[in-house]
């Protein structure tokens, strides 16, 4: 077969319903947030198909991947995105995602100001609506003008402001101001009064920061005493610490202008930042911003207007738990993104990519999943793969268990066993009493995990048992568990399912509400694990096992459901 190059397929209705969300100015209704399972295309839908469109004539796109920042597992340095959940990855600090966040923002609202949309009037008065002024206004004052002269107690908050932005523009270089406003290109059509109303507005921007650095400084001592005692949600300091990446969006959704000035976000891999490492005191904890930045994105957009905010995640939490925590079922505009159906998956592989013959073995083993078929074909195209299938004892379907193999070694097995510390920390937790009763309601099988005195090789068996326990009894329900059925949510409730979402080889799908293996090659994945584990068992293990399955066992056979 030819070599050919792998080319991006369209998805035409996610297109469409991104694209008229993206192309408002301005939208009176909570962010679209985009979600799937791993490997379906949700960034490269994002990235390779509509960003370039949403940065041509009046449409600027603010674009953040949070998982840039872990340089291990990113194109961007020569990675590869993981199978498994980012979680199972080194995190960043949440300082650097900040950053990231902050400077996209900035970025996007200079050039409000270049095109004259963002003015210093208009950044005073959206921070005056939420911040009061006066006393930080002084301070910026004081540490920024060379004279020493006290001011007065009467003056206006207006003009704390001219006088602030007279001293802060003494202490920037014009060159750099010019720089960013790019008035060496222009500055030759413009006058004097215009160069400096555009130079007024920049430094206005840094003021603002500064203010609101300063007021953030004042509650530095609560945000380190709250991070030490840790537990609970104080709205204030979270508040404090997304207000300027807040007051840009605010600034941003102001100054937006169908036709002139387009603004847009786009935020991927948003799981990264509600699992980000806290290294200093400057902020309140990962989660804890991470509710803060979503929540008052959702109540601008509800609440006056916002810039359309397109949130992308392969994390299961956004398909269901995020709208609980929020305790509003319709809290967020929910986008779901699945694989191609099969024979969508044959119409655009067969001929170009596979031959039929090849075809019905990667369907039957692999599925339709964009990116197993992406990895499938790169490996086809290989030396290695040539080399192999000159081997006249060799088949195509040694490949692909040569592939199935490569995912059982460096994705599955990875993740199990980390989920398997998840399971084992619940046990430790439970005994603690850090459990809520109930979670341990009775007749749940991982009611009685083995007690605190115990070492931890067994609680880390009654880990797996708990593990090889779920499995079969997921199996056992053909791979689709619904966890709506019976209204309950029993199932969110058993570690072992908490465990294998969180280190991402199950996907909860939010509609259809089933909770299944992210493709159907991991799934292939968790069923030879199993079975080696059935096999590895000694006699007592057995006996265990089957105690387990009889007395305490799982039965999800009720929440199969309709799998359409």
């Amino acid at each position: 077969m030819v070599r050919k190059a792998w080319r991006i397929i369209p998805r035409p209705l996610m297109e469409s319903i991104l694209n008229h969300h993206a192309h408002h100015d301005r939208v009176t209704h909570p962010p679209i947030i985009l979600h799937g399972p791993r490997g379906v295309g949700k960034t490269t839908l994002i990235h390779d198909r509509l960003l370039g469109e949403w940065n041509k004539g009046p449409h600027v796109t603010g674009y953040v991947d949070f998982a840039e920042a872990i340089k291990d597992h990113h194109p961007q340095h020569d990675g590869s995105f993981p199978w498994y959940s980012w979680s199972n990855c080194e995190l960043p600090p949440l300082s650097v995602l900040r950053g990231q966040l902050e400077q996209c923002l900035e970025s996007m609202a200079q050039k409000g100001v270049k095109l004259g949309s963002i003015t210093s009037q208009q950044v005073f008065t959206t921070l005056k609506k939420w911040h009061g002024l006066n006393t930080a206004l002084r301070q910026v004052l004081v540490s920024n003008s060379p004279s020493k002269n006290a001011l007065s107690d009467k003056v206006t908050g207006s003009v704390l402001w001219g006088q602030a932005i007279f001293a802060l523009s003494s202490k920037c270089k014009a060159e750099d101001i010019d720089g960013i406003l790019e008035l060496d290109k222009k500055g030759k059509g413009l006058s004097v009064e215009e160069a400096t109303y555009f130079r007024e507005s920049i430094i206005a921007l840094k003021l603002a920061k500064e203010v609101i650095a300063v007021q953030q400084r004042w509650r530095s001592n609560a945000i380190a005493h709250f991070n030490q005692i840790g537990g609970g949600f104080s709205r204030t300091l979270a508040h404090s610490c997304t207000d300027w990446p807040c007051l840009l969006l605010e600034l941003l959704s102001q100054a937006a202008d169908s036709g002139y000035f387009q603004p847009k976000l786009v935020i991927n891999n948003i799981e990264v930042l509600r699992n980000a490492i806290l290294t200093d005191d400057l902020s309140v904890n990962a989660p804890m911003y991470h509710d803060s930045l979503i929540w008052r994105i959702t109540s601008l957009g509800v609440n006056d207007s916002c810039i359309p905010v397109i949130l992308v995640t392969s994390d299961s939490y956004y398909s269901f738990h995020a709208f609980l925590d929020v305790g509003f079922p319709d809290a967020y505009i929910s986008r779901e993104l699945f694989a191609w159906t099969p024979e969508q998956a044959k119409m655009h592989m067969v001929d170009d990519y596979f031959s039929k013959s090849e075809w019905l073995v990667i369907s039957e083993v692999l599925g339709p999943n964009p990116r197993h078929l992406f990895e499938l074909y790169t490996l086809k195209q290989s030396n290695y793969y040539y080399k192999v299938i000159n081997d006249k004892s060799t088949t195509f379907e040694d490949i692909v268990d040569a592939y199935l193999a490569y995912l059982q070694v460096t994705v599955v097995n990875p993740a199990i066993d980390r989920s398997l510390k998840i399971i084992k920390k619940f046990a430790a937790d439970a005994q603690s009493g850090r459990i809520s009763k109930d979670k341990l309601h009775f007749g749940a099988p991982w009611r009685h995990p083995p007690p605190v005195a115990t070492d931890s090789t067994q609680r880390l068996d009654w880990a797996k048992l708990q593990l090889i326990d779920f499995l079969q009894s997921l199996v056992s329900t053909e791979f689709g568990v619904n966890y709506l059925v019976d209204c309950t949510h029993e199932v969110l409730d058993d570690p072992a399912v908490v465990a294998m979402l969180e280190v991402g080889l199950l996907y909860l799908q939010r509609q259809p509400s089933y909770i299944r293996p992210v493709s159907r090659a991991i799934q292939r994945c968790l069923v030879r694990w199993l079975v080696q584990e059935r096999m590895k068992m000694t006699f007592f293990e057995s006996v265990q096992f089957h105690w387990q399955r009889f007395f305490r066992g799982r039965s999800y056979r009720h929440l199969m459901g309709n799998k359409n």
